[in-house]
């Protein structure tokens, strides 16, 4: 048996058609909110890790991908959040088209705010710190500084898309089929 901490056995939780709640953040449980789910019969159980925990009168190895027994439907429109803009842009200056973490990004307006610009996902795109400054309050042509991409409003799908391309910091080998069954194999 590998000795291995408890926090570091979340369970991976996907939905009654065994596709991840979400990509970016991954969709995980911790052990303790897995076991409950299993007692209460939410969840079924698709693989363990070799870790078990006890008590006097039961004994469970400890879930590591989890499925709902019940199917939640996903939004059809994702929320409006910097963190969402973020992803839809793939966490790139969309002036410059360098990629970055999350806390080195801003939001920057495409018609700015000054010029009757609004906050919406068709006027709002990713920028780095350097071209949102040498941008300033003028629009992209005004400023010379065409964008890569186009502002929209991005479907549920395309986030979860683009949240593959993120992985987390800790993947267990048993979550791997259940992360990237529906991406297309090389031929």
């Amino acid at each position: 048996m590998v000795s291995m901490a408890l926090q570091n056995c979340p369970a991976l939780v996907l939905n009654a058609d065994f596709r991840p709640l979400s990509y970016y953040p991954l969709s995980l449980w911790s052990w303790q909110d897995a076991v409950k789910a299993v007692i209460a019969d939410r969840v079924a159980v698709l693989s363990e890790y070799e870790h078990a925990i006890r008590s006097p009168s039961f004994s469970m190895l400890l879930p590591s991908v989890i499925a709902l027994r019940d199917y939640i439907r996903p939004s059809r429109t994702p929320a409006f959040t910097r963190f969402n803009v973020f992803l839809r842009d793939k966490l790139e200056c969309q002036y410059c088209g360098n990629g970055f973490p999350a806390p080195d990004l801003t939001f920057d307006h495409v018609t700015p705010r000054s010029q009757g610009g609004r906050t919406t996902w068709e006027n709002v795109v990713t920028a780095c710190s350097p071209c949102n400054l040498r941008k300033g309050g003028r629009t992209p042509k005004q400023a010379n500084m065409p964008l890569r991409n186009r502002a929209v409003q991005p479907t549920t799908y395309l986030l979860q898309d683009h949240g593959r391309s993120f992985p987390p910091n800790f993947l267990h080998e048993s979550w791997s089929d259940y992360l990237y069954w529906d991406t297309e194999l090389e031929r």
